[in-house]
């Protein structure tokens, strides 16, 4: 937000018009989106030519993320080069004068007010910019010199674009792109130019993507041989002209049906390596690779494209060497999700998904999932039907590799069905009241006290023991379950407790915290919640235990090798 300018955020009850603004700039930006309303395909005229692209249907976007094409919707050098080579051509055409250069600039700096001053615009007008008073004032500056003058000028204007992905994007890849130029135009085909060009701005890209979006697909470099062309001399000309003639937009629309729909087909191609979030010193150990291989390129030497398929294979595949075990209790609103990550890759345990009616958490879960380098899940425990514990273990299943899933005993509800339908569907085996599961030399246990009459009280309840720290999860079992819990199970002193039901008063009695006296616990719950979780006294309840909270502290990461280790988010 803050790269944004976006200071404070709120929400309003309703709006009231107290005067019109005159300002003829924001009536000629008001004019211009009217008319963009009124034509077939707005949502991507209002992305190729005022850069918003908060129209296009979520599941082509994220097409275009996953085909690596994402910046192609990002108004760039490309379609400044086209405005301000148009723009030229016209009125050159009129006379051939320098000063056509200043009226040009005076446009773009228009044009970057019409974008919302978007980092990429503000970089290729300032490029323009200064590419053109190197040219009149002589004073033989490099692209990449200039390029980087217009790098620090942004971030002395706003230093927080450092946080923005399309601002990294941007200036990271146009550096490269310059600094090895003569790779590019070694090659005078253009398929060979535009695979040359894509394939160097992948390189570029790998380490922002690694730790933005946690994975990487390797068709971008061909993909990007079909979208370039399609996009830059197809698509965004034919933007410009039926914005002048509207009555054109039933071409431009069936342009945009057919790019949308080769976007969503080449999805079915992807070839995704997830690769962990990794540190500063990773990041710039990758570029210096990077930078290096280049620089053999560009001596014709090849071969050493396979140190960065080396680098790439070993971050691949690097949760196969580390021997950290840990519980993230995932912060997902007013739910539940946690996940148990055994050493050497052994095994991933996911114990529920949340669910919110208004948002699919599964998304921030296989988002999180990844940035652990985490490809599939081992087990999918789910410790009762109620929506907020699995409303998104079907989105999740369809977008993540589920191996097995648990059930509690309790008698299946709609939830469970529509679940049991989709595992059928996908062949996917789910199992229901087990005792025990074992991975490895690692053991859960599913601690049952009988059947009861209502879901809370048959969740599923795990105990597991890692590395000498003891973990309980008692879903949203009620004091009597705990009570009968305790006389049923010679349960030891716990080390790290999942309160259950949300820290409410139904939960978590004195005789049950007194038994197993838990040296952390954490409640997972919503931030404002309706219900008033986590209640006064299950607090007080857990007077003597280092409380954690995911509405206060956001997900919570248990570090178990060794004495164990609590990290939260903030």
């Amino acid at each position: 937000m803050l790269s944004k300018n976006t200071h404070f955020s709120m929400s309003a009850d309703s709006i009231i018009l107290l005067k019109k603004n005159r300002n003829i700039l924001y009536k000629i930006k008001s004019y211009l989106i009217k008319r963009i309303e009124n034509i077939k395909g707005y949502n991507y005229l209002k992305t190729f030519i005022l850069g918003d692209s908060s129209l296009i249907d979520d599941d082509v976007k994220n097409s275009f993320q996953t085909n690596g094409i994402s910046h192609l919707f990002s108004i760039s050098g490309m379609h400044i080069t086209l405005l301000s080579s148009i723009l030229l051509y016209l009125l050159n055409k009129i006379k051939k004068r320098d000063i056509n250069y200043i009226f040009v600039i005076i446009f773009l700096l228009f044009y970057m007010f019409l974008t919302n001053f978007s980092a990429s615009v503000i970089r290729a007008t300032l490029l323009f910019i200064f590419l053109y008073i190197n040219r009149v004032l002589k004073l033989k500056l490099s692209t990449f010199k200039i390029l980087l003058i217009i790098l620090c000028l942004n971030l002395i204007i706003n230093p927080y674009n450092i946080y923005n992905s399309g601002f990294k994007f941007s200036y990271i890849i146009s550096l490269y792109l310059v600094s090895f130029s003569k790779i590019i135009n070694r090659y005078k085909n253009y398929i060979l130019k535009t695979l040359v060009t894509s394939l160097i701005s992948f390189l570029a890209s790998i380490p922002i993507l690694i730790n933005n979006f946690f994975s990487i697909n390797i068709m971008t470099i061909l993909n990007n041989i079909i979208f370039v062309p399609l996009i830059s001399i197809i698509i965004f000309p034919m933007s410009l002209i039926v914005l002048i003639f509207s009555k054109l937009d039933f071409i431009y629309k069936f342009l945009i049906d057919c790019l949308e729909n080769i976007s969503l087909f080449i999805t079915n191609f992807k070839v995704e390596i997830v690769m962990c979030k990794v540190n500063i010193f990773i990041i710039i150990l990758y570029y210096l690779i990077i930078t290096f291989v280049l620089y053999m390129i560009v001596k014709k030497k090849y071969k050493y494209i396979f140190l960065i398929v080396t680098v790439i294979f070993i971050h691949h595949n690097i949760n196969y060497i580390k021997n950290n075990p840990y519980v993230t209790f995932i912060d997902v609103g007013q739910g539940d999700s946690a996940l148990i990550h055994l050493p050497f890759n052994k095994g991933d345990i996911l114990i529920d998904t949340g669910g919110r009616y208004n948002y699919d958490t599964s998304k921030d879960i296989i988002s999180y999932l990844k940035s652990e380098g985490i490809t599939n899940i081992d087990y999918l425990v789910l410790t009762h039907g109620d929506f907020d514990h699995m409303g998104s273990s079907i989105n999740l299943i369809n977008n993540f590799k589920v191996n097995k899933v648990i059930l509690n005993k309790d008698e299946y509800n709609d939830l469970e069905n529509n679940l049991i339908d989709t595992l059928n569907k996908k062949k996917i085996k789910y199992y229901k009241g087990l005792d025990s599961i074992n991975i490895g030399k690692y053991k859960l246990s599913f601690l049952n006290t009988g059947f009861y009459d209502n879901e809370n009280d048959n969740s599923n309840i795990i105990y597991t023991n890692i590395n000498n720290t003891k973990l309980l999860f008692m879903g949203d079992a009620s004091k009597s379950v705990e009570n009968n819990l305790i006389s049923k199970y010679n349960i030891p002193s716990i080390d790290i407790l999942k309160v259950g039901h949300h820290g409410s008063n139904t939960s978590t009695g004195e005789y049950f915290i007194d038994t197993i006296n838990p040296e952390v616990s954490v409640i997972s719950v919503g931030l404002n919640n309706s219900y008033g979780h986590p209640n006064d006294e299950t607090l007080d309840m857990l007077k003597n235990s280092k409380v954690y909270r995911t509405d206060l502290n956001g997900s919570i990461k248990v570090l178990l090798s060794g004495k164990y280790k609590v990290k939260t988010c903030n």
